[in-house]
């Protein structure tokens, strides 16, 4: 888990150095939400049948920060090693399943506790078709387990993530 925390602190601080980041005001209401949550599960619903793109055992962080910012990196757990040592020289097959095989995001977002929203607004990801959208998922939290329900995956099928809290 030490890597994708890294990771996740990487993106954190390179969006913040390169200034990437807009204004924006603090995350609505009490915000439950507010926190680190690693990835349980991730499923799509392919016509009433749950398919699992990452897998049983998916890697996976959510940080939602107190100012309204968000990042997510979500990970195949067999991504497979580069036989070259070098990541802009993957093979094809290498490439793809990278691509296949993670997302990951940054932006803002807010929370709306009555009607249980999470408005997000993309600044850039892994899925570039998603850079500068704004989404809408609704969520249960459930103790320290926070499930989102997200009608605009990225392969054009409903999602369902289940996060649990880092203490």
């Amino acid at each position: 888990m030490k890597k994708i925390g890294r990771l996740a602190i990487g993106l954190v601080g390179f969006a913040g150095a390169a200034g990437i980041y807009p204004v924006v005001a603090a995350a609505q209401s009490s915000n439950s939400l507010v926190g680190t949550w690693n990835l349980v599960s991730l499923t799509y619903d392919q016509n009433g049948k749950p398919t699992k793109p990452y897998g049983e055992s998916p890697k996976g962080i959510q940080v939602l920060g107190s100012d309204g910012r968000v990042v997510v990196i979500l990970l195949k757990p067999d991504l497979p090693k580069f036989a070259s040592n070098n990541r802009v020289e993957g093979t094809p097959e290498e490439n793809k399943a990278v691509v296949q095989g993670s997302l990951a995001y940054f932006g803002t977002y807010a929370v709306n506790d009555n009607d249980k929203t999470i408005s997000v607004q993309i600044d850039a990801a892994t899925f570039p078709n998603w850079m500068g959208l704004s989404q809408k998922r609704t969520f249960t939290l459930n103790g320290d387990e926070l499930t989102v329900m997200n009608t605009t995956s990225t392969v054009g099928l409903p999602s369902t993530t289940v996060w649990k809290r880092v203490k």
